[in-house]
């Protein structure tokens, strides 16, 4: 069954006039995470695009690559969309909601960050709007301000990305923990390790430019710390 017919049976599992967010405190465990997953990036996106004003075809499309998802399944990723952008509760109850549903996985929650900043840099504009949304969001999921600049790093092109910042360390860690913590990511960046912790296989292309960034990042360094690094 695609995760598409999953999350549109999810959806007729609300009863008439309850709200998407209810969809939050159900879905806790495998294989209902990944579908709880993809409504969480969907709804949180629509809430984003409420925050700047405005929806292009940009950020349509690029939620479509995010989800890899095919013509006929695009009426429900629609309808999703919808559901959160009508629904009254803000979007500081969804993160709350989904912060609960994924307890004590950090990285999930990151996966979940980096394709709301997929979405955010679709039309080649960062607002500011999505920048306030963003970091509030990052915050209520309990992610550390290291975390949320590493993301940005990524994504967003008003500087050159510094490869300490894409690694979440600092010029002065030493080498050796640099080394661990590129490989830790490597290792979390593998789309076995991501599917296991809830991130949808519509999803995992995804790893495949952080998997880029992150070698960057550790070649950069290596580079620049020279023998150190060796």
């Amino acid at each position: 069954m695609s995760i598409w017919k999953r999350i549109s049976d999810a959806l007729s599992a609300l009863t008439s006039g309850e709200p998407l967010s209810e969809i939050f405190d159900r879905l806790r465990t495998p294989p209902e995470r990944s579908v709880a997953f993809t409504i969480a990036v969907i709804a949180l996106s629509a809430k984003m695009a409420k925050a700047d004003g405005q929806v292009t075809r940009d950020e349509v499309t690029a939620m479509r690559e995010v989800f890899q998802i095919a013509r006929e399944d695009e009426a429900g990723a629609a309808r999703v969309f919808n559901l959160a952008r009508r629904d009254v509760a803000g979007f500081e109850d969804y993160a709350l909601r989904i912060r609960r549903m994924f307890e004590n996985s950090d990285a999930c929650l990151c996966d979940l960050m980096e394709g709301l900043f997929h979405i955010a840099m679709a039309d080649g504009t960062y607002h500011p709007a999505e920048n306030d949304f963003l970091a509030q969001v990052a915050e209520i999921f309990g992610l550390e301000e290291h975390d949320f600049r590493a993301l940005r790093a990524r994504f967003v092109p008003d500087a050159a990305p510094d490869p300490y910042t894409v690694l979440g360390v600092s010029p002065d860690t030493p080498v050796a923990d640099i080394r661990k913590a590129w490989k830790q990511q490597v290792r979390d960046t593998h789309p076995d390790a991501m599917m296991a912790r809830g991130v949808p296989q519509e999803m995992i292309r995804m790893a495949e430019k952080r998997m880029i960034d992150l070698n960057n990042a550790w070649e950069e360094i290596t580079s620049l710390r020279g023998p150190e690094a060796a």
